[in-house]
C-alpha cells in the first residue's frame, strides 16, 4: 500500500511540474525571436554565407514561434530551425581584434527562464565558432567601414500598410543592426534591450501606414542619434505638408522668428524677425515639443530643437492660428502656410570665403572654404591679430591643410572604435589621426573657433582638429553630438534609414557623441539679439579677441 501511495504522489509531483511551467506571454516569444533571427543572421556561417532568404526564414518561423506555450517547446522550435541549417565548423582561428566591449551583451543567450540547456549550449557553441569572414548581410567597403547589405526594402509596400509580420521584419531587422553595429548604443536613455520590449506591441498594433510610420520614427529616435533618420514625407499629421514662410528659433520653451524662406510671404502675412509665438493652433509651444519629441532623432536638446523646424509651424491645412508677442503685446493671427517648393527658397553663396574685418580680424566662412583656397587665404590673413573659423556650417574637408599653418608640431586630436565583423556587437580601437605638422613659423595670432547646434559629424570632426592649434578658443554653444561616418540602410516599405557607423573619441577617450563639443566661452542667442539682427556669437569671439589683446598688451614684462 505504501509502495502505491508513493507513486501516486509521484505522479502528481510530475503533473504538478508539467502544469506549473510558466506560459510564455506574446512579448516573449517575440523578443526571443528577434534575438534568435539577428544572431544567427550575423553569426551563423551558413546564414552568414547568403545561404538562405533570412527575410523568409522569419516569416516561416514566426507562427511556429507563437503557437510553442512553453520554454520548452519555444526552445524546440529554435533547436529545429539551428539543425535545418546545417554544420557549424570549428574556425581554424577567433578574432582577437575586440578591445571594446561596451555594447555587447549577449547574456540573453543564457536565460534559463526562456531556453532549456540544449538550446542555450548550441547558441554557445555557435558563438564560439561564428562566421570569421565575409558576411552576406555586414560587410566592410573599399574605404574600411562598414556596409548593410542584401536588405530587401520591398518598395512595393512604400506607402502601403505593411502586414503585421513584415512590419515585425522591419523592427527586428533594424533592432539587430542597432544592436550589433550601432558603436554608441551604450550611450542610448532607455536601455536597447527595453526598446525591443516596448515597440513590439506598437509594431504589431499599427492599424494604418501612417501608424506604420511613426513606429519606424519612435524606433529610430531612440537612438538618440542626431545622424539618424527616415527618409521620405511621412506622418503628414506630424510633419505637415504645408510650411509658414518662416524660420524660427526655440528659446526659452517659445519659437522666436528668426529669418524668412520668401521675404515677401512673410511681409503679406505680417511676420516680423523677432515675433515671438507662444501658441499655435491654441497649444503652447512646450506642449508641441512635448508631444512630438519621440518622433525627432538627436543626441542631444540643443540639435532635437534644431530638427523641430517642421514639427512646429507645419500641418496639413494651408492656415494656421498663432498666438504671438511683438513689442510686448500678446495677439492672436491667422498666417496662411504652403508648399515649401513655392518659396523658391535658395541658400545665397555671394558672401565672401574669407575677409578682414575691423581690428585686423580675419574672418573665414568654413562652408565655403575649399582645399585649394586654403594657401591663398592664409597669406591673405596671415597677418591679422586673430583668425575666426566659423563651423556653424559643413566644412569641406579642409581641416589638415588649414592645421598645417596653425600648429608648431603634429598633435593628435582623436581615435575611432569599428565593428569587430568577426565578433558582432564587439569593436577594436583604430589608431587615432593627428593635425598639424612640424612647423617653425606657424601662425602666431589667436584661434577662434564659432560652433553651434548646426556643428554636427564632420563638423564636429573639423573642430577637434582645428582645436589643438597654438592659442585656439571655441566660443558657441553646444553642437549636435554625431560624430563619425553613417551606415545607411533600408527598411520595410523603401524607408532609407541610417546610424553613426563610428565611434569619434579624443585622445584620452572621452566621448563626443551626445555630449557635443563643449565650447570654452558658452554664448546662446537670445530674443533681443534676433530682434536686432545681431550675430551674438560671433559678437563675442570679437570682444574676447579685443579683450586678449589688451591684456597681452598690458601685461609686465619679464
Amino acid at each position: 500500500m505504501r509502495k502505491k501511495l508513493l507513486i501516486i504522489i509521484s505522479f502528481v509531483f510530475i503533473l504538478y511540474g508539467c502544469s506549473a511551467q510558466p506560459k510564455l506571454n506574446d512579448i516573449q516569444k517575440l523578443e526571443s525571436l528577434a534575438r534568435v533571427w539577428g544572431f544567427l543572421k550575423y553569426y551563423h556561417p551558413q546564414v552568414a554565407s547568403g545561404k538562405y532568404n533570412w527575410d523568409e526564414e522569419l516569416i516561416q518561423s514566426l507562427p511556429k514561434v507563437m503557437s510553442a506555450q512553453s520554454k520548452k517547446e519555444l526552445s524546440q522550435v529554435y533547436l529545429d530551425w539551428i539543425a535545418r541549417l546545417g554544420e557549424v565548423k570549428v574556425p581554424d582561428s577567433a578574432s582577437k581584434n575586440s578591445t571594446f566591449d561596451k555594447n555587447f551583451n549577449l547574456s540573453w543567450t543564457d536565460d534559463t527562464s526562456l531556453f532549456t540547456e540544449s538550446l542555450i549550449s548550441q547558441l554557445d557553441f555557435i558563438e564560439e565558432n561564428r562566421v570569421q569572414g565575409k558576411n552576406h548581410y555586414a560587410t566592410v567597403n573599399p574605404i574600411g567601414l562598414l556596409d548593410i547589405t542584401n536588405e530587401n526594402p520591398y518598395p512595393e509596400l512604400y506607402f502601403k500598410q505593411p502586414d503585421e509580420t513584415h512590419r515585425l521584419l522591419s523592427l527586428f531587422r533594424y533592432w539587430n543592426v542597432v544592436e550589433y553595429f550601432f558603436p554608441y548604443k551604450y550611450l542610448t536613455d532607455q536601455e536597447w534591450d527595453d526598446v525591443l520590449t516596448e515597440m513590439i506591441p506598437k509594431f504589431r498594433n499599427a492599424a494604418n501606414v501612417s501608424e506604420y510610420h511613426l513606429a519606424v520614427l519612435e524606433l529610430v529616435a531612440k537612438t538618440d542619434d542626431s545622424h539618424a533618420y527616415i527618409s521620405g514625407e511621412f506622418a503628414p499629421e506630424v510633419f505637415g505638408y504645408y510650411w509658414i514662410p518662416a524660420k524660427f528659433k526655440i528659446i526659452d520653451g517659445k519659437a522666436v522668428i528668426s529669418g524668412f524662406y520668401n521675404d515677401s510671404l512673410a511681409h503679406a502675412n505680417d511676420i516680423h524677425i523677432g515675433d515671438v509665438i507662444h501658441r499655435v493652433n491654441g497649444e503652447t509651444i512646450e506642449s508641441i515639443i512635448g508631444r512630438k519629441s519621440k518622433y525627432i532623432p538627436a543626441s542631444n536638446q540643443s540639435a532635437k530643437y534644431r530638427d523641430f523646424y517642421n514639427a512646429v509651424f507645419n500641418g496639413v491645412t494651408d492656415t494656421v492660428t498663432i498666438t504671438y508677442e511683438r513689442s510686448g503685446v500678446l495677439e492672436e493671427k491667422q498666417v496662411k502656410r504652403y508648399y515649401f517648393s513655392d518659396f523658391s527658397y535658395g541658400v545665397s553663396n555671394k558672401s565672401p570665403k574669407w575677409e578682414i574685418l575691423k581690428g585686423n580680424i580675419g574672418y573665414v566662412d568654413m562652408g565655403l572654404l575649399e582645399i585649394p583656397d586654403v594657401a591663398a587665404m592664409i597669406k591673405s590673413l596671415m597677418k591679422c591679430k586673430a583668425i575666426i573659423l566659423d563651423v556653424r556650417n559643413y566644412p569641406k574637408g579642409t581641416m589638415d591643410e588649414i592645421s598645417n599653418y596653425l600648429n608648431s608640431e603634429p598633435r593628435p586630436y582623436a581615435k575611432f572604435t569599428l565593428p569587430d565583423l568577426a565578433y558582432p556587437g564587439k569593436y577594436y580601437w583604430l589608431k587615432g589621426d593627428s593635425s598639424g605638422r612640424h612647423n617653425k613659423s606657424p601662425y602666431q595670432g589667436q584661434v577662434v573657433l564659432l560652433v553651434n547646434e548646426h556643428t554636427q559629424s564632420h563638423a564636429e570632426f573639423t573642430v577637434m582638429a582645428l582645436q589643438t592649434a597654438d592659442n585656439a578658443t571655441v566660443i558657441g554653444s553646444q553642437t549636435a553630438g554625431a560624430d563619425g561616418n553613417i551606415i545607411p540602410f533600408e527598411l520595410v516599405g523603401g524607408i532609407k534609414t541610417r546610424i553613426s557607423g563610428i565611434g569619434v573619441y579624443y585622445p584620452d577617450g572621452r566621448e563626443t557623441q551626445r555630449i557635443g563639443l563643449v565650447p570654452d566661452i558658452e554664448v546662446k542667442p537670445t530674443v533681443e539679439g534676433i530682434r536686432n539682427g545681431k550675430d551674438e556669437v560671433l559678437e563675442k569671439a570679437l570682444e574676447y579677441i579685443e579683450k586678449e589683446e589688451i591684456q597681452l598688451l598690458t601685461k609686465p614684462k619679464r
